[in-house]
C-alpha cells in the first residue's frame, strides 16, 4: 500500500502570495479611472454640443421676425401718427396675431425715444404700452441701425427672456423699433432629470440658464466695477449685485463650448460620483477576482493531494473488481440469451399490434364515407326542395309568357346550385378536418337568407313569423355559409315540429347583445323536446322523425359548426309551451371583413 503524502501549510503560502499581487489593483484602477472618465467627457460632449444645436436653432429661428415685419403698414401707420387710436388699436392686434402665429412670447413697437406705442401684450395686466425700454441695449443697437440682441429678466413681466430689436425705416431714416422677446424657459426643460447639470452664463460670467433653480443669476467669477456699473444700468438680472456660486473642482467634471454670436458660455458639469463608482467596482470585482483565483489555486493543490490518494485506491479497488467482473460475466450471458427470446416475443406482438390498427383506421374510414353521405344527403334536401319549387314555377310563368319573373326564378336556383357546391364542398373540408378563421357575418341578412329558402313551405304551413330583431346590423364571428346552413336547419326543424300541431302555428325571432357576444333566440309553439331529446339531440342519427323524415344528422352539423364558430347551441322548451334554441356567437367586428369570405377559400 502507498504510504500517506506528508501534509505541509500551503494556506500561509497562498495568502503570502496574495499580499504579493494586491499591489496589482492600483494599475487597474487607474486603467478603469482614465477609461470612465473618457467615456463620460465623450457623452457629455455630445450632450452640449446638441443641447447647443437646439438653443442656437430656437435663437435663428426668430431674430430674423423683427427685421421682416418691420415693413408691415400697420406699424409704419402707427408710428407716423401715433396720435390716432385706431392706428395703434390696429398696430396692437397685428403684433397680438403674428406673436401668436410665430410663438413668441411678446412683440412691441417703440419710437425713437425708446417709448412703447404698441405691443402684443397690449389687454395684459403687464402690458408693456406706455413703458420706456431706451435703457436697453437693444434699443440702442437698433436705433444705429444694427440687430439688437440682449438676454435679461423683464422689468415689467419680470419674465427671463431674449431680446432681437431691429430698426423701422422711413426710407434711409430710422422712425422705430420693433421688438421680438423669445422665452427660453423650455430649454431648461429639455435637460430633464438627470445627474448631469447645465450652466449658461453670460458675457458677465453670470448664469443665465441651468437645470438648477439655485444656482441662477449667480456669478461663477468675480465682478469688476465696470460690469457692476453696466448691470445697474440696464437691469438684466433680478439682483444688481450676483451673489457668487461656488462649486468644487474636486466634486464635478467640467465641459464647455462657447457660443460667439450671444458671447455665451455653456456648461455641463457631472457628479464626479459618475466616474468614482463604476471605478470602485471594478476594483472590487478585481479583488474578489484575485481572491478567487487564490481560492482556485488551493483547492487544485489540494485536488492534487487528494487524486494521488485515489489513484491508490482506485488500484486496490481495480484488482477486486476484475474478480468480480469475472464472475458476474457467466452471469450476463444466460441473462442475455433470455433477453433475446423476449425481444422476439415482443416484435411478434407489435407485429399483431400494427394489424389490429390498420384493420380500425379501415373500419374508421368506412364510418366517416357512411356519415359524410348522409350528411350531404341531408344539407342538400332544403335547396334540392328550393330548386323543384322554382323549378315548378318557371315552368308556369313561361306558359304565361312572364319571362321576366321565370328568368328571377332561374337566378334563384343558379344561386342554389352554387350553394349547393359551397355546402358539399364545407362537408368535404370538414371530413377532411379543415379549418376556417372565423370572420365578421352580419346576422341578419344571413337570417333573411334562410327564411327565403323556407318561405314558400312557411306560407303553405300558415306559419305567422314574429321577428323581435334590433335595426342595428349585428356582426358575429362566423362563417358565411356555414352559418346560413345552421340557421337553415334549425329554422327547417322548427317548421318540421309545427307540422305537428294545428293552427294558429307561429315562429318567434329575437337577438340581444351581452357582454359575451350575440344571443339569437328560435322558438316555435310546436310540441317541445322530450327529456331524451334534450340530453340527445346534438347527437348524431338521433332523429324523433319517422325514418323517411330525417337521419338525424341535422341539429349535430349545427352543433359542430357552432363549436368551430367558438360559440354554443343550446336546446330548451319556453315557459310558455314549444322549443327554444338558443344561438350563443361571439361578437364580432362591424363593417365588411378583412379576410377572404370562406365561400371563396373553400
Amino acid at each position: 500500500m502507498t504510504p500517506p503524502l506528508p501534509r505541509r501549510p500551503r494556506w500561509r503560502s497562498l495568502a503570502l502570495l496574495a499580499l504579493c499581487l494586491a499591489p496589482l489593483l492600483w494599475p487597474l484602477e487607474h486603467l478603469a479611472e482614465r477609461y470612465y472618465r473618457s467615456e463620460l467627457a465623450g457623452q457629455n460632449r455630445q450632450t452640449l454640443d446638441l443641447y447647443v444645436a437646439n438653443l442656437l436653432g430656437t435663437l435663428h429661428r426668430y431674430e430674423v421676425l423683427p427685421q421682416i415685419l418691420g415693413d408691415l403698414p400697420a406699424l409704419r401707420t402707427a408710428l407716423d401718427a401715433p396720435d390716432v387710436s385706431t392706428n395703434l388699436v390696429n398696430a396692437n392686434l397685428l403684433l397680438k396675431d403674428v406673436a401668436a402665429q410665430a410663438g413668441v412670447e411678446v412683440m412691441y413697437l417703440m419710437d425713437t425715444t425708446g417709448k412703447t406705442l404698441a405691443a402684443s401684450n397690449w389687454d395684459k395686466q403687464d402690458s408693456f404700452v406706455g413703458r420706456n425700454f431706451s435703457f436697453r441695449p437693444y434699443f440702442s443697437e437698433a436705433m444705429a441701425g444694427r440687430l439688437g440682441r440682449f438676454f435679461g429678466l423683464g422689468t415689467t413681466s419680470a419674465k427671463r427672456g431674449y431680446f432681437f430689436a431691429a430698426a423701422v425705416r422711413d426710407g434711409n431714416t430710422i422712425i422705430g423699433v420693433l421688438v421680438v422677446k423669445v422665452d427660453l424657459d423650455h430649454t431648461e426643460s429639455l435637460w430633464g432629470n438627470t445627474p448631469e447639470q447645465l450652466l449658461v452664463t453670460d458675457h458677465n460670467g453670470v448664469v443665465i440658464l441651468t437645470s438648477r433653480p439655485q444656482w441662477r443669476f449667480r456669478a461663477t467669477r468675480p465682478l469688476t466695477a465696470e460690469e457692476r456699473q453696466a448691470i445697474i444700468a440696464i437691469q438684466p438680472y433680478p439682483t444688481r449685485d450676483p451673489q457668487p456660486l461656488t462649486l468644487s473642482s474636486t466634486a464635478w467634471l467640467r465641459q464647455s463650448t462657447a457660443i460667439a454670436e450671444t458671447g455665451w458660455n455653456v456648461e455641463i458639469l457631472a457628479p464626479r460620483s459618475l466616474i468614482t463608482r463604476p471605478v470602485r467596482t471594478v476594483v472590487a470585482v478585481g479583488g474578489a477576482t484575485l481572491l478567487v483565483l487564490m481560492l482556485l489555486l488551493g483547492l487544485m493543490m489540494q485536488r492534487r493531494r487528494h487524486y494521488l490518494e485515489r489513484i491508490a485506491f482506485e488500484a486496490k479497488a481495480r484488482r477486486e473488481l476484475e474478480a468480480r467482473v469475472i464472475e458476474r460475466t457467466s452471469d450476463l450471458e444466460g441473462l442475455n440469451r433470455r433477453l433475446k427470446q423476449e425481444v422476439l416475443e415482443r416484435e411478434h406482438a407489435q407485429q399483431e399490434l400494427v394489424r389490429a390498427q390498420d384493420d380500425l383506421v379501415q373500419a374508421g374510414k368506412l364510418s366517416a364515407l357512411g356519415t359524410m353521405s348522409a350528411s350531404i344527403s341531408h344539407e342538400l334536401n332544403q335547396p334540392l326542395a328550393a330548386i323543384r319549387s322554382y323549378a315548378e314555377n318557371a315552368e308556369i310563368l313561361l306558359d304565361h309568357e312572364r319571362t321576366s319573373d321565370a328568368r328571377g326564378n332561374l337566378k334563384l336556383i343558379s344561386e342554389l346550385t352554387g350553394r349547393m357546391a359551397s355546402i358539399i364542398a364545407h362537408l368535404r373540408a370538414f371530413a377532411r378536418r379543415d379549418r376556417h378563421a372565423p370572420e365578421s357575418v352580419a346576422l341578419q341578412p344571413a337570417l333573411d337568407d334562410a327564411l327565403a329558402l323556407l318561405a314558400k313551405r312557411r306560407r303553405s304551413m300558415e306559419v305567422e313569423l314574429i321577428r323581435d330583431l334590433p335595426e342595428a346590423t349585428l356582426w358575429v364571428q362566423a362563417g358565411e355559409t356555414r352559418l346560413r346552413q345552421v340557421l337553415g336547419n334549425l329554422l327547417a326543424n322548427a317548421l318540421d315540429a309545427l307540422t305537428e300541431k294545428g293552427p294558429p302555428r307561429k315562429l318567434w325571432l329575437s337577438a340581444e347583445t351581452t357582454e359575451q357576444g350575440v344571443n339569437l333566440y328560435i322558438r316555435d309553439n310546436g310540441p317541445g323536446f322530450c327529456m331524451e331529446a334534450l340530453g340527445r339531440a346534438s347527437e348524431p342519427f338521433y332523429t324523433t322523425k319517422t325514418r323517411t323524415q330525417g337521419l338525424g344528422l341535422g341539429l349535430a352539423i349545427c352543433d359542430t359548426l357552432m363549436r368551430a364558430f367558438g360559440g354554443e347551441l343550446l336546446f330548451a322548451n319556453h315557459k310558455e309551451g314549444g322549443a327554444l334554441l338558443t344561438l350563443k356567437l361571439r361578437a364580432g367586428s362591424p363593417g365588411v371583413s378583412l379576410q377572404p369570405s370562406e365561400d371563396r377559400s373553400v
